[in-house]
């Protein structure tokens, strides 16, 4: 029998990289999509990458029935809730729209191969903007207040249209994860990368922006499984997908330096209004309760797990 075959989007990042690793180890024939193969951060072994842009709607739809893929796991498009501010119609184009491309194509495929294609679109708790209540989950409004939520709200719903006529299309509502593979752009790198760096002797200033925004972080391979469960399902559905406990990023600066062995860490951080977001969702934490009892979805790792992990492997960087 010949291996089934996966399209991953966004493969070259951090929960992309995971996923590619994962599926080809469970002998799968994985394809993911690269604005270019080379100068890739990471090098999958036994992927087939293709480039394209997710901005090009023909070209991702030539895509998948040139790979005829029986999962999709649109991944990519931008993740950072500060660039979004910066660029919000390309995050509107490649977060939002590219996802209702990839969907109709994914159903197009179904339609005329015959052969059964499943969905997963990593959805986000920035969708609930600035809940009422917390925990979220399933039922929580949707309400984005950011252009990144914005986006991924859209998506969101794209796939319950798509779910509607009949794709096995699942949301993943992902909070925060992280691991040593987060992009250096996203202010959980920073502090981890900053820690390392004050640790080996470079005292200059971490300078970040509002530290008591709480987020619920988890462990980035856990929330790739979760994504892996939601494929393999009898039946698509919803699914919140975090830890249940919240941290501010204050805490987060706190273990960072806890774990490389620096004391009294606010002597080495510095806030600098410049860092501030326009808007930023103040409580956010999930309640994974459907994701545990139907996907049998389980956390691996603690917070202060997650953070020493990270940690350690900034410190261990060359140059570090």
């Amino acid at each position: 029998m010949p291996p089934r075959t996966a399209l991953i989007t966004g493969i070259s990042g951090q929960d992309g990289s995971y996923l590619a690793e994962r599926l080809v180890g469970e002998g799968w024939d994985v394809h993911g999509l690269v604005q270019t193969v080379d100068d890739r951060p990471w090098r999958p072994d036994g992927v087939s990458l293709h480039e394209g842009d997710l901005g090009d709607g023909d070209g991702l739809r030539r895509l998948v029935a040139a790979v005829g893929p029986e999962h999709v796991y649109n991944l990519g498009g931008i993740t950072s809730v500060a660039l979004s501010w910066r660029e919000p119609e390309r995050t509107a184009r490649v977060t939002g729209l590219a996802a209702l491309i990839l969907l109709d194509a994914a159903w197009e495929l179904q339609e005329t191969s015959g052969h059964p294609v499943r969905f997963v679109q990593p959805s986000s708790a920035e969708i609930f903007g600035q809940p009422e209540t917390a925990p979220q989950d399933e039922r929580t409004p949707v309400a984005p207040v950011t252009p990144y939520g914005a986006a991924k709200a859209f998506a969101h719903h794209a796939v319950g249209v798509y779910r509607g006529r009949g794709l096995h299309a699942s949301n993943a509502i992902l909070y925060n994860h992280e691991s040593p593979r987060r992009g250096e752009g996203f202010v959980t790198r920073k502090i981890t990368m900053g820690a390392a760096r004050v640790a080996a002797g470079d005292l200059a200033p971490l300078r970040m922006g509002n530290l008591d925004a709480r987020r619920d972080w988890g462990w980035a391979p856990d929330y790739v499984d979760a994504l892996v469960r939601m494929a393999a399902h009898e039946v698509a559905g919803d699914y919140v997908v975090a830890t249940g406990t919240s941290h501010t990023v204050r805490d987060f600066v706190a273990a960072a330096f806890a774990a490389a062995g620096v004391p009294d860490w606010e002597r080495h951080v510095v806030i600098d209004p410049a860092f501030y977001r326009p808007v930023d969702a103040a409580q956010l934490v999930g309640d994974a309760g459907r994701a545990r009892s139907e996907l049998g979805w389980a956390t691996t790792k603690t917070f202060e797990e997650v953070v020493a992990a990270m940690v350690a492997a900034d410190r261990a960087r060359p140059g570090a």
